[in-house]
């Protein structure tokens, strides 16, 4: 695995790729924010926003979720993955926000996962984008990312991933290191076709050696 120095020598050229990352998911206010995130699993986040424009307008409260039949909130959403099963946790998360928290989001994580359809990685985004504390939240581009550099182990499970990010990146750069891990795996390191001739950090990911080794012999 990469040392500290080595993670964060790879940190700094993804940061010089992308200086402006940041969460891309269209929202106004933190419980937007909270329902954008819920929509975005396993779906990706330029169709979550082509949804909640419309979704916004009409609810704008926890109470107008809880206004209408699961089966209207289900119509409303219906063009992202899953849609029946989001649509059930956001009306089971707005009761909560009622019953629990007064309406509003929690800031603290503990509070957010005990929310319907909320887990860590959801509960982490809140956290940092919508309340300024710093988090990494681990996606499957910051998870790809992160195994292929070498900066954790293939077979790290998702919060061993965060564990070991948490360690080598300074806790002031967790939120943007998050943001830029993404953008570098949605737009560079993609899942298919990574962009490994033009990559900066080849000489330091065994992944990308792999590929051009191959490259090369064939």
């Amino acid at each position: 695995m990469l040392s500290k120095k080595q993670t964060m020598e790879a940190i700094d050229e993804i940061a010089k790729l992308f200086p402006e990352a940041e969460c891309e998911l269209t929202h106004s206010n933190p419980f937007e924010l909270l329902i954008a995130v819920v929509l975005s699993a396993q779906c990706t986040d330029a169709l979550v926003n082509k949804v909640t424009p419309d979704l916004f307008k009409k609810y704008q409260t926890p109470t107008d979720y809880l206004m209408v039949p699961q089966e209207e909130l289900e119509e409303d959403i219906r063009r992202i993955g899953l849609f029946r099963s989001k649509a059930k946790n956001i009306q089971k998360l707005a009761r909560s926000l009622i019953d629990d928290f007064g309406g509003e989001v929690p800031k603290e994580r503990e509070q957010l996962v005990q929310l319907a359809g909320v887990g860590r990685k959801t509960a982490n985004v809140v956290t940092s984008v919508a309340f300024g504390r710093p988090a990494i939240a681990v996606d499957t581009h910051v998870e790809r990312v992160s195994k292929r550099l070498g900066i954790c182990r293939w077979k790290d499970n998702v919060r061993e991933v965060e564990e070991t990010l948490m360690r080598k990146i300074p806790e002031e750069r967790w939120s943007d290191t998050h943001h830029q891990l993404i953008f570098f795996g949605r737009y560079h390191c993609r899942a298919q076709s990574p962009k490994c001739l033009e990559c900066p950090l080849l000489d330091k990911c065994r992944e990308g050696k792999k590929r051009m080794k191959g490259k090369l012999i064939s």
